[in-house]
């Protein structure tokens, strides 16, 4: 393929393109200072918190967990250890699976997250919502779905959460 044949962005195209990463960059680094200044946590380690809290028994699967914060196995790792060591979560062996880790948000864990989302849901709401109107965020919430859903179709970033939930992260479900 010679270089004329590439379908180079539209300057509208390009405008959008750098507008999205720089407002994602500052968004994602305006929150993780606040979470590091208030919550002594980056951004990754609430999210991690926040998604185990959201499923029944506050336990998943180390691959589930990977999957919903969209992780290598190897930063998760890394990042579970270290909330292992601040006592908020909690690793065992998957007792039907071997080769699987179980991840469980400990009730330390839980607290360190109830604590931390107040100033969070403040940082999210002045840095993203308070910015748009209702109908851009009816629009930003469509434009993330159709951009997530050509990148993995079987995500849909508003129900992750609920299948992991509905999952056995034992194993002992046949449908899992």
């Amino acid at each position: 393929m010679n270089r004329n044949d590439e379908r180079w962005l539209e300057p509208d195209e390009l405008d959008a393109w750098l507008s999205y990463v720089a407002a994602s960059a500052l968004l994602e680094a305006a929150l993780d200072r606040q979470l590091q200044r208030a919550s002594g946590m980056p951004h990754a380690y609430y999210q991690i918190l926040a998604m185990l809290s959201e499923v029944p028994g506050r336990t998943l699967r180390m691959s589930d967990l990977a999957a919903i914060t969209q992780s290598s196995q190897s930063r998760l790792s890394h990042a579970v250890a270290r909330l292992e060591r601040n006592g908020w979560v909690r690793r065992t062996p998957c007792p039907n699976d071997r080769r699987s880790t179980l991840t469980r948000l400990t009730d330390d864990g839980f607290a360190a997250l109830a604590a931390a989302a107040p100033g969070h849901v403040r940082a999210v709401r002045e840095h993203l919502f308070d910015r748009l109107t209702p109908e851009q965020v009816g629009q930003l919430r469509d434009i993330c779905r159709a951009v997530v859903s050509g990148l993995s179709p079987d995500a849909e970033p508003t129900r992750l959460p609920q299948a992991l939930a509905e999952a056995d992260p034992t194993g002992t479900d046949d449908t899992h």
